[in-house]
């Protein structure tokens, strides 16, 4: 029993998903769960990592699990995938834009990811390229055409923290950030990075070291051209459309 998520192969029965949509948040681990597999299993809810099996339409088993915040506990939470069958993962995540042109409620498709992280660092060296799954990029680039929803594909800027490392000052306790960050979103913007986020960078690591296949799609929900601040209005809207792009993708 793997001991972080709270359940083992045998408790996913005799037809095991292969594929995992992985989530920060428990909440939205469930939505999917509940909203667009059937025969829903809640199997863990150990340490806040909500995990369900369930099934597609066509009966297709898929797992939608948690991944927690930053990094770290999503390292955990993958080597634990991959230890109880999982072949596949995509992220469906939220991030902050640094390019104008990269609209509230539209999508962000990684197909790599400068990464900033330690965790990262721990599982292969910093200059091991952090590259999505081209087959699985695709497939989610493909889906949001034909389903007409907003997207860009780019490179995403992978961080440890939401506030220094983001160069968060306005709305952080600590307005007071280390002279290399200061100016790193700009510094960002000119490499044509995309937006921000905290877990793609060791996900896409990891694939390469662990010989799994993933892909990452965020829904836009700041802009930082224009504000440090989530709009709490457009979330709903670019999850929405980030879950669709993913279950479309491998129904």
């Amino acid at each position: 029993m793997p001991y972080h998520i709270g359940f083992n192969q045998k408790d996913l029965g005799i037809n095991p998903p292969e594929i995992a949509l992985l989530s920060g948040e428990p909440e939205r681990s469930r939505y999917i769960a509940h909203t667009y597999l059937q025969n829903v299993k809640l199997l863990s809810e150990y340490r806040g990592l909500h995990s369900y099996l369930g099934y597609l339409p066509n009966k297709k088993a898929i797992l939608t699990a948690t991944s927690g915040m930053g990094a770290p506990s999503l390292s955990i939470v993958v080597n634990e995938l991959i230890q109880v069958g999982i072949k596949k993962i995509i992220r469906i995540g939220t991030c902050g834009s640094i390019q104008p042109d990269v609209s509230l409620g539209s999508v962000v498709i990684s197909q790599g990811a400068l990464c900033r992280q330690g965790a990262a660092n721990d599982i292969a060296p910093i200059e091991y390229p952090a590259v999505a799954d081209p087959f699985l990029t695709v497939a989610l680039v493909e889906t949001a055409q034909k389903l007409q929803i907003p997207y860009h594909l780019g490179i995403t800027a992978s961080v440890d923290s939401f506030y220094e490392g983001q160069e968060r000052v306005e709305s952080s306790a600590n307005p007071n950030l280390q002279s290399w960050l200061l100016g790193i979103t700009n510094q960002y913007r000119n490499l044509n990075i995309l937006n921000y986020e905290m877990e793609a960078g060791t996900l896409f690591k990891m694939t390469g070291v662990y010989g799994f296949s993933a892909a990452c799609i965020c829904g836009v929900i700041a802009q930082r051209t224009e504000s440090e601040d989530i709009i709490a209005q457009d979330k709903n809207l670019a999850v929405e459309r980030a879950i669709k792009v993913a279950l479309e993708s491998i129904s």
